[in-house]
């Protein structure tokens, strides 16, 4: 992003936006004043529980007004259902339609079932896009020592070209299982890689799995199994 011009600015609070005739004015919390055409607002969204009207039922909810849930779905009362947006939980449609299918599943057929949000696909359409699944080095760390896998390289159907935008991929690894933890990449069509990607971690695929898979050359997916040695260890 920095590479094509974009102006990453972090640990930043905007204090007031005004709209002017030109645009925007928007003051930060470090006291600079800057102008803008358009003000895209992504800063995520909160239950709104209170619309409801259930506050008098006995429920507990979060701090962000979610109703907190068991991993079936099952809140304090237990008669009482909760999924989607409202818990907090993964704030995406596939993830709501999942749990409900899960509530199905556990109420009405008596098989108790839930979600695993550990393996759960997400993906950033932005140029280039950014696709995720399972855990990041941060959280994997915190349960173990594991190894990393990255690669950063300049796509081969862009070799010859001017474009000098590169991909990136990283692999987090258990140590002791070898079971591949997580899967992040930078990289045109990540959200389609991605999708592929959760299919090996939800069957609890190693880095073993990966290696011994063929690749498809010339592709940007083929990094995905051809990376031999950890970049580092935590």
């Amino acid at each position: 992003m920095k590479s094509n011009g974009i102006d990453l600015q972090f640990g930043v609070n905007v204090l007031k936006i005004e709209k002017e005739k030109n645009g925007f004015h928007v003051t930060d919390s470090f006291g600079r004043d800057q102008y803008f055409d358009q003000i895209l607002f992504a800063t995520g969204r909160t239950p709104n529980s209170k619309g409801l009207q259930i506050g008098s039922t006995g429920l507990k909810f979060g701090i962000n007004n979610e109703v907190l849930v068991d991993k079936y779905s099952r809140s304090s009362i237990g008669s009482i259902y909760a999924i989607g947006d409202l818990t907090n939980r993964k704030q995406l449609t596939p993830v709501a339609i999942k749990e409900a299918m899960a509530f199905v599943e556990t109420v009405f057929h008596k098989n108790p079932t839930y979600l695993d949000y550990n393996c759960i696909p997400t993906a950033i359409f932005t140029k280039p896009e950014m696709g995720t699944v399972g855990l990041s080095e941060e959280l994997a760390v915190k349960r173990g020592p594991v190894d990393i896998f990255t690669t950063y390289f300049k796509p081969m159907k862009t070799g010859f070209a001017e474009n000098e935008d590169k991909s990136f991929i990283k692999l987090v690894v258990c140590k002791k299982t070898d079971k591949v933890l997580g899967v992040h990449i930078v990289a045109p069509g990540a959200g389609e890689m991605i999708q592929m990607a959760a299919i090996a971690l939800s069957m609890g695929a190693t880095k073993k799995d990966f290696d011994n898979t063929l690749p498809v050359h010339p592709t940007l997916s083929e990094e995905i199994v051809t990376m031999q040695k950890p970049t580092r260890s935590s």
